[in-house]
């Protein structure tokens, strides 16, 4: 069951930034255009996805278990350190030239997008290359 739900979430995540048009990383680079054309839509994603993630949080808090009745886990760590501050750094210079973060490639992805291709291809790299240092 757990499988099935992550597979309908998946589904509707999806969906949303199909509908949204944030799978379309000219979308998500005029928001980021502040200069010059800039496009507030991606804005209106987020607030609305920090409304609904605000609600579910809230709601979670007051479960000892979730729905589907498994444990519910919640992060421990509450500092920002070095690693947090690169990592967001990266991510956010990533976005800033692709259009992408990894939700909506992989969205792209399926809709045939040769630039979602690269950038996936890249980000596995990425993460790849990132496995591997922190073995060594």
């Amino acid at each position: 069951m757990p499988l099935f739900t992550a597979l309908i979430a998946g589904l509707v995540f999806g969906l949303g930034l199909l509908i949204s048009g944030m799978s379309n990383p000219a979308k998500v680079l005029g928001f980021l255009d502040l200069g010059g054309r800039w496009d507030p839509s991606l804005a209106f994603v987020m607030v609305g996805a920090i409304v609904v993630a605000t609600i579910g949080y809230a709601l979670a808090r007051r479960r000892a278990r979730s729905w589907l009745d498994l444990s519910l886990q919640w992060p421990t760590a509450r500092g920002i350190d070095r690693r947090l501050v690169l990592g967001g750094l990266v991510f956010g210079i990533g976005w800033g030239l692709a259009g992408f973060c990894p939700g909506p490639a992989l969205v792209a992805l399926g809709q045939g997008r040769e630039q979602a291709l690269i950038f996936v291809a890249a980000m596995l790299v990425g993460m790849g290359l990132f496995e591997w240092w922190q073995r060594r």
